[in-house]
């Protein structure tokens, strides 16, 4: 059975790059009555799944760099988060008020965002699978809790007329911006697994179509 790890696609790639040689080396005996078996048809299909292993390669790097950018732009949240209630609750805000702020926080604070989108190592077992879809949703909606809470305690600062913090990273104008590369960063996570996704999708017909991949 071909392998299908990473390491196995580009393995039976070049199995089959070594099987159209053999067939080369045999010259005119060569000459197959099916038209998909001719040596220009094997070396089409060779050159569109190298192309397909390529674009899987380089749409993984794109989402991992995406995923190292959101951890990155997330990384201070929840202290920053905590500055704003601190800062609110010496405002001479009322009571009410930073009570409010602080259970938005708390939900902040709770919320999870681990990084489990991320693409993990390669594994000991060359045969283990990729994060699945579920693996992905779970942890997007843990980032997508993050945003809506901090949208919600930006929100309620903003509408607070005590609140008029000294500190540049507080001010409400500062934290938009901060909302703003939280959001972008996200989409990005999920823009780039799309594309991962599909060129994964690609690559595997290319390779292992029952009928027309170059592992049959």
């Amino acid at each position: 059975m071909p392998s299908t790890s990473e390491t196995g696609h580009a393995k039976n790639v070049a199995n089959f790059e070594d099987l159209i040689s053999f067939c080369n080396g045999y010259g005119a005996a060569y000459n197959p009555s099916k038209e998909a078996l001719t040596i220009a048809k094997l070396q089409d299909l060779q050159t569109n799944a190298k192309a397909s292993l390529q674009q899987s390669k380089t749409s993984k790097t794109t989402f991992d760099n995406a995923t190292n950018a959101r951890q990155l732009a997330f990384k201070d949240l929840k202290t920053l988060a905590t500055k704003v209630v601190n800062a609110l609750a010496v405002s001479g805000a009322t009571a009410l008020a930073v009570a409010n702020a602080k259970t938005i926080n708390r939900k902040i604070q709770g919320a999870k965002a681990n990084g489990g989108s991320k693409s993990p190592a390669p594994p000991a077992d060359p045969n283990a699978p990729t994060p699945t879809n579920k693996t992905i949703s779970t942890s997007q909606q843990s980032y997508d809790s993050l945003i809506d809470h901090f949208a919600k305690l930006i929100e309620a600062v903003s509408q607070d007329a005590n609140y008029k913090p000294n500190e540049k990273e507080l001010q409400t104008a500062t934290l938009q911006v901060k909302l703003d590369s939280l959001k972008t960063s996200n989409t990005d996570i999920v823009n780039s697994y799309t594309v991962w996704s599909n060129a994964r999708i690609n690559r595997n017909t290319i390779l292992y179509n029952p009928v027309t991949g170059l592992v049959q």
